[in-house]
């Protein structure tokens, strides 16, 4: 080990965060402070809708987070004007509940508790009301059969202590309830009522007071299936009355509004008189010493399928400063549409005024609508882990248009490659899609980094994607993936994409000078079960009278629902999904089980694939010219899956770690076109587990190995035929995951490696070796936590810098098991 004066420093900023929601229905919340919270695997991701970025995850939980809920959210935007901290809580697949402040002033984040007595199972929903600017109550519910009622105090200070004290524990039975909502009753009587439905097709309301002693005060049973969504109005007036107002939405795709007022109990009502109300109005129900009737308002029918989702409109504050309820509904359904219900003027009927939606093909409907505090922007999350916001763009009001919104994988993410020319990068996932992330340059950013964007999504699979790698192509964009089927497949790059892209990087019209004439494919179209997407090609007009000269081609004409589209500002949901696919135009046939890896050499011309294998024939690295897409060789060292592959930066060698513990060296030669040869250097167990991540020296012939026994060790390649340990970094404590060395001065032979880990952590180490010394490793920072991912890391690439010695703004990629596409920025210093 060397010092740390031997190494180099750096300081680490985060750049950009892509990732897709889980799908689950209470998994989003929009705040008071005007942030939206979402679970991406186990991580609490938080984003800011005005700038359309990630801003931040939260590592925490250690499963899957399914619904997270702010306090106060943008229901109580009017009281929180003054809230300098508020609090987030999230709940996760193994009933654990997590409190978290978030500083509006710093905007820092701070873990503040773990909830005591989690739930049995997972939590499905969980809500909340705030009481004051110093106290809140809130309810979870969990899938075993519990609805556990809290009292939540604010500290003074943000250095006090919270009070939070459990005052009821509400045992429901074997039907899981998936929705809940809480509020105080009309009248000062300082009781609650908590709504909950589920499975049952019922909605039951608990009448209790903040210190608890709730019990069942009546069961509403006009739903014929699973209740999806409650929602409890603020005090709204009518008929001389204060009443609150229910509404409750059901996969029957119908939405309810329940009245609730408050009457009072007359000294000679006898039970008779009581019960006579009950069957013309609906039931009554006792609270104290009040009363309380409820009635049924409206049924609103137009949805088409199930209504996951209804909310109301949060209230907004007078010309007089007084608070009122705006008697407006957003509803949202797997119909894919999204509605915005208000009652008409004169006859009082509810109807629906906005509809909004998605009808592209891919999109399975929506799990849930939030309203942003001021009520003109509206959000829903999807299956497909996507968010769509549309936002009331009108000087009056009514024309609600799409806007940009943060997007990204909603599976593990598998691999991740910068393109040839280092514009952007490209991921590939198990939600089988490939997607291409990268800054857009805005004319009114001030940031020289852009903000990142997806900006294309090439391929939508029928299978789970694990692999990819460019290659040599028309204007360098030419990529290889490999999924869970025995085929990998090439794919270019479309005119379309191209435009688009220069309009992202503001490459300039040089760009396109160059690739005049050689592309003639304009966009792909999707095949019925997602696995060939073929070309749609520019009409050429050939020289010739003949008005049938198109024939055998996609022509435009023929598939209108698919048009390519050049985008000059960053896509949508919508056009993503359907108008960025790239034509596939090999497939290259010879595995026998599952695409694992694949890597390019440095000129782009030689591919090499791996595949899931349990033994040593199958394990057999295959060779493929680019062009030609022969098979140009097999090679044979492993007995177990290879797990990562790389060339050296000649391209003279082929590295490749395996399951089975050892690493294997090939020496490559060219001899021309589809002549390689290639020859075992060396075979050598390296680890006590399975090596994971290999990564070479950009500057030489050392290289990097990292292995589940926690370890990273550092190879030296002498004189082309043997290797060498340099260097054993200090244990980890995590299995090593990713690695990926850059080079930083070729004359001192130093460089940094970026190390990911199991835990979702990333360091990085400054290495050097000059010829005749020892290696010398220093850790030259380690990431912040709340910076990296919380799942393990599964691939790192450096973006290799511009050909200059200023080696400052380096850029680092990551991708990891909690859905997340990361990209950093890291200074020397």
């Amino acid at each position: 080990m060397g010092s740390k004066s031997d190494g180099v420093e750096a300081k680490v900023e985060r750049v950009f965060i892509g990732a897709g929601c889980n799908r689950v229905v209470n998994n989003v919340s929009w705040g008071a402070c005007d942030l939206v919270s979402f679970g991406a695997q186990n991580a609490l991701a938080i984003f800011c809708p005005k700038i359309a970025q990630i801003l931040t995850t939260l590592p925490g939980h250690k499963a899957s987070v399914n619904c997270t809920y702010w306090l106060p959210n943008s229901k109580f935007a009017f009281k929180a004007k003054d809230m300098e901290r508020h609090f987030l809580l999230s709940g996760d697949a193994d009933g654990v509940i997590i409190l978290w402040e978030f500083s509006t002033g710093d905007k820092k984040w701070r873990h503040v508790l773990q909830v005591p007595q989690p739930h049995k199972k997972g939590v499905t929903c969980i809500t909340g009301i705030l009481m004051s600017t110093k106290d809140a109550m809130f309810a979870s519910s969990s899938s075993d059969g519990t609805v556990n009622i809290w009292d939540l105090v604010f500290p003074s200070s943000s250095e006090g202590d919270r009070k939070l004290s459990c005052v009821e524990s509400l045992s429901i039975g074997p039907k899981t309830m998936v929705t809940l909502s809480l509020t105080e009753l009309p009248g000062n009587s300082g009781h609650l009522v908590l709504a909950m439905g589920g499975l049952d097709n019922k909605i039951h309301l608990y009448c209790g007071q903040r210190s608890g002693k709730f019990v069942l005060a009546c069961q509403l049973k006009e739903h014929t299936d699973w209740i999806r969504s409650l929602d409890f109005s603020f005090p709204v007036d009518g008929d001389g009355e204060t009443c609150i107002l229910l509404v409750s939405s059901s996969q029957d795709k119908g939405i309810r509004i329940w009245k609730i007022t408050s009457r009072d109990v007359l000294a000679n009502d006898n039970k008779s008189e009581i019960s006579l109300i009950s069957y013309i109005k609906g039931p009554v129900f006792y609270a104290g010493s009040s009363s309380y009737q409820i009635s049924m308002e409206s049924l609103l029918i137009g949805h088409e399928d199930w209504v996951y989702s209804v909310a109301w409109q949060p209230p907004l504050m007078s010309k007089e400063n007084e608070c009122y309820q705006p008697q407006s509904l957003l509803s949202a359904s797997m119909d894919k549409t999204m509605m915005i219900w208000k009652p008409e003027k004169t006859t009082g009927i509810w109807i629906n005024v906005v509809t909004v939606g998605e009808l592209s093909h891919c999109a399975l409907g929506f799990y849930g609508g939030h309203w942003n505090p001021s009520g003109d922007a509206i959000l829903a999350h999807g299956y497909g882990g996507s968010f769509h916001l549309w936002k009331d763009v009108g000087v009056t009001s009514g024309d609600w248009k799409p806007q940009k919104v943060p997007s990204g994988h909603f599976a593990p993410v598998s691999d991740i490659v910068w393109a040839k020319g280092q514009e952007y990068v490209l991921s590939v996932s198990h939600d089988q899609t490939s997607r291409i992330f990268s800054p857009w340059a805005e004319k009114s950013s001030l940031d020289d980094l852009g903000n990142w964007h997806e900006i294309a999504r090439p391929q939508v699979h029928g299978h789970d994607i694990n692999c990819v790698t460019f290659i040599e192509g028309k204007g360098n964009h030419r990529f290889v993936s490999g999924a869970d089927e025995k085929v990998s497949r090439v794919f270019e790059a479309p005119l379309s994409f191209l435009k688009t892209l220069n309009h992202a990087a503001s490459l300039g019209s040089s760009f396109f000078d160059e690739l005049k004439g050689d592309v003639q494919i304009l966009g792909a179209n999707m095949s019925a079960l997602g696995l060939s997407q073929k070309p749609i090609y520019t009409q050429v007009a050939p020289e010739t009278n003949d008005k049938n000269t198109n024939d055998g081609l996609d022509t435009l004409e023929t598939i209108p629902e698919a048009v390519p589209v050049e985008f000059t500002e960053p896509p949508i949901e919508e056009q993503l999904s359907w108008h960025t696919l790239w034509p596939e135009s090999h497939k290259l046939y010879g595995h026998g089980n599952e695409l694992y890896s694949l890597c390019c050499d440095h000129k782009g011309k030689l591919v090499a694939s791996s595949c899931k294998a349990q033994s040593a024939s199958v394990a057999e690295i295959w060779l493929w010219q680019v062009g030609s897409w022969k098979s140009v060789g097999r090679l044979h060292s492993h007995s177990l899956t290879v797990t990562q592959m790389e060339f050296s930066r000649d391209d003279d060698f082929l590295l490749a770690v395996s399951r089975d513990r050892h690493f294997t060296v090939f020496s490559i030669k060219e001899h021309g076109p589809d002549e390689v040869s290639y020859e075992l250097v060396t075979r050598q167990e390296a680890h006590k587990r399975i090596i994971w991540a290999c990564s070479w020296n950009p500057f030489g012939h050392e290289f990097a190995t990292g292995s589940r026994d926690k370890t990273v060790k550092v190879w030296g390649l002498e004189n082309g035929s043997s290797v060498k340990l340099l260097l054993t970094l200090p244990p980890f404590k995590s299995s090593v995951t990713a690695l990926s060395w850059m080079g930083i001065s070729r004359q001192r032979n130093n460089g940094l490696l970026a190390v990911g880990m199991e835990s979702g952590l990333i360091e990085l180490w400054s290495l050097s070796h000059k010829s005749g010394d020892a290696a010398t490793a220093a850790c030259a920072v380690q990431f912040d936590p709340y910076m990296c991912h919380v799942s393990p890391v599964h691939r790192l690439k450096w973006k290799t810098p511009e050909k200059s010695k200023d080696s400052s703004g380096m850029q680092l990629a990551s991708c990891g098991d909690d859905h997340c596409v990361r990209v950093f920025k890291v200074d020397l210093v």
